[in-house]
């Protein structure tokens, strides 16, 4: 018997036995009997609510429990300067998926990529005609700014 039930139990024995009169202690008897009935669908609701909550923590632990699984084998290397996470596999991995983006990036450029030696750092250095448009460009390896001189010769740039 739940406890809606039992309470609705009591309230009928309460009328039935006569003791919830107009007077005195039938009274008390029957706020004491509508009391227990508000508080047994009370506890009723709290129960469903409870059942309902418990369901919803077993999903959202399911989902996290498979994202934990998916995400096992990952490095997570956090880099202070640029305040994001790094979520390569493998350093040997990454370093070849940068190569093969290198690759990609040549492969989809329908232009004239050029090659020139830092004179200052040795670097190679790529570049386009876009580059040599404006003129000069900084090398990656030392920040040196670097100039080009068209005017001598068109066909190779200058450094």
């Amino acid at each position: 018997m739940t406890v809606v039930e039992k309470a609705a139990y009591l309230k009928g024995l309460a009328e039935g036995t006569g003791c919830m009169s107009d007077k005195g202690v039938g009274m008390v008897w029957e706020n004491l009997c509508e009391l227990l009935c508000d508080l047994a669908h009370e506890v009723e609701d709290l129960q469903v609510n409870t059942i309902d909550l418990a369901e919803a923590l077993n999903d959202i632990t399911e989902s996290v429990n498979e994202l934990d699984e998916r995400t096992a084998d990952l490095d997570f290397d956090y880099f202070d300067d640029e305040d994001e996470y790094d979520f390569a596999e493998d350093e040997d991995e990454d370093e070849e998926e940068e190569d093969d983006a290198d690759e990609d990036e040549e492969l989809f450029y329908d232009g004239i990529v050029y090659d020139a030696i830092c004179p200052n750092c040795g670097e190679e250095i790529d570049f386009t005609e876009e580059t040599l448009a404006e003129g000069y460009m900084i090398c990656p390896g030392c920040g040196e700014k670097l100039e080009f001189d068209l005017e001598d010769d068109e066909d190779e740039p200058e450094l």
